[in-house]
């Protein structure tokens, strides 16, 4: 643990400095991030899902019905909208990689706040981490974007011999759960929920500006909560989602590939479904109320009036949908994400806004709420715009890339190329008549002119992706040999 005098020696000393003083009168900012979620929340219209308390903060922010995160995978899309630039900007492409192996003069979202008399702190997982295998360490951590850092352990850890898996012995990668024993507080997110709780008290006292990224660990798997998040869901009123038969076969090979690649996990019992379904609406219930915890504690320190609250997960989720469970697919399930922005610069209270929205937009959003001049080279858009007028719109689409595939998705539809200019196949969805996306309408004459609009668009944004930012170092690897 950090010791209390030296934190709070580091915290007046920060507070001295010139430019900690530029900073006293701009916002904070709570960056609250779950892992692996979706939208199954209430808020966003999910019939059985209990989220009250991310559910308030939607009442008195902007809900953000349409955002998107840029790559379907925890590593590349952190490293992402922390840099504020495309996947094919940071070259992060996979995990296991520290951002600054490939972009290492990178001004990162949280360290441009350090830069201007913020103090930085990350709680939990911001950057990539295995998990669990990497719980309680700093795991693909950056150090350049924090002043301190702290690296919760719970009772999650010590059980994993208990946790139920697909695959025995292995939890990162396939279904595996556990209704667990003992309190909410003995678990990583609950000690993360303690320790931000403190740290926001701590703050509140020294009124020293603060970025503070609190990222859980839950719903990821293994999930992992205790057992009364479990018996909110009984298993009878579980639904898994159903694939009709001939389904994939409409699919071009790559994108049946990223549905089908996980072999123990396709085609699962029913009952190991129901199981699954209720053991990850378990975890998003238990991570909703670590949540809670922390946002009274912003109401109970005199904080919240001045802080900016942003919540997201770092891309979406599937759970039986397409057949496919877990991420890493260029379907809506995997690549759209839930965000909330509440807090000063926030006129627009409890409303939802309809505009395609990117991950690459959070730096400038941010910077824009609090005062601070971004780099040039960030590609995304500032919604404060949309703060105040719900109604505004940003974007026309939003782009997603996996593997050797990209994707747009505009107000009505989802468009999809696999390989160089789709010659590897291509997914057209109407979301006016087929939100599911189940009917792949790419092949039909009556959308050819649909498909050339947006083959364009997306070929347009796919080359603004791929700009080199202007000042940043770019390290390629050709097998290992650095190649600039």
């Amino acid at each position: 643990m950090f010791p209390r005098r030296l934190l709070w020696a580091i915290l007046l000393t920060i507070a001295s400095l010139p430019c900690a003083a530029s900073a006293a009168d701009r916002p904070n900012v709570l960056f609250l991030i779950c892992d692996d979620l979706n939208c199954d929340l209430a808020c966003y219209g999910h019939p059985q899902v209990q989220s009250p308390n991310i559910d308030r903060l939607a009442e008195r922010g902007v809900r953000f019905e349409h955002a998107y995160c840029q790559y379907p995978l925890c590593g590349p899309s952190r490293a992402s909208f922390m840099a504020g630039l495309y996947p094919d900007q940071t070259l992060v492409h996979r995990n296991a990689i520290y951002i600054r192996e490939h972009v290492p003069n990178v001004q990162t979202l949280s360290q441009l706040f350090r830069n201007n008399g913020y103090f930085a702190t990350r709680v939990g997982k911001i950057y990539h981490y295995n998990v669990p295998k990497h719980i309680g360490t700093s795991g693909h951590d950056d150090p350049y974007s924090w002043d301190y850092t702290i690296n919760p352990r719970g009772r999650d850890k010590d059980d994993e011999d208990l946790i139920f898996s697909l695959r025995p012995g292995s939890f990162g990668g396939t279904l595996s759960w556990l209704a667990a024993d003992g309190t909410d507080e003995e678990q990583t997110d609950g000690i993360a929920a303690t320790e931000t709780v403190r740290l926001l008290e701590e703050y509140a006292e020294s009124e020293q500006p603060f970025y503070l990224a609190v990222g859980l660990y839950r719903p990821h798997t293994p999930y992992v909560a205790p057992k009364k998040y479990f018996d909110m869901y009984p298993l009878d009123a579980i639904e898994v989602p159903q694939v009709p038969d001939g389904y994939y076969e409409s699919l071009p090979a790559p994108a049946r590939a990223s549905v089908r690649r996980k072999k123990e996990q396709n085609d699962l019992p029913d009952d190991l479904a129901r199981k699954a379904i209720q053991a990850y609406y378990a975890s998003i219930t238990f991570a909703d109320a670590q949540l809670g915890r922390i946002l009274d504690a912003l109401d109970e320190t005199g904080l919240a009036d001045n802080t900016v609250v942003l919540f997201t997960s770092d891309h979406g989720y599937h759970m039986g949908e397409h057949g496919h469970w877990q991420k890493t697919t260029l379907f809506e399930n995997a690549a759209r994400v839930p965000l909330i922005i509440s807090g000063p610069g926030t006129t627009a209270r409890g409303q939802t806004a309809q505009t395609p929205t990117e991950m690459v937009d959070f730096y400038p959003t941010l910077a824009e709420l609090c005062g601070l001049t971004p780099p040039k080279y960030l590609p995304g858009v500032s919604l404060v715009p949309v703060l105040k007028d719900a109604t505004k719109s940003t974007r026309k689409a939003a782009l997603t890339q996996y593997a050797n595939g990209y994707s747009i998705r505009t107000p009505r539809y989802r468009y999809t190329e696999w390989g160089e200019n789709g010659q590897l196949g291509r997914e057209l969805y109407d979301h006016e008549t087929d939100p599911q996306e189940m009917t792949n309408l790419a092949g039909q004459a009556q959308y050819a002119e649909t498909m050339a609009r947006l083959s364009q668009l997306l070929r347009r944004r796919i080359q603004f992706a791929k700009e080199k930012p202007n000042g940043v170092t770019q390290i390629r690897f050709d097998n290992r040999r650095r190649v600039r």
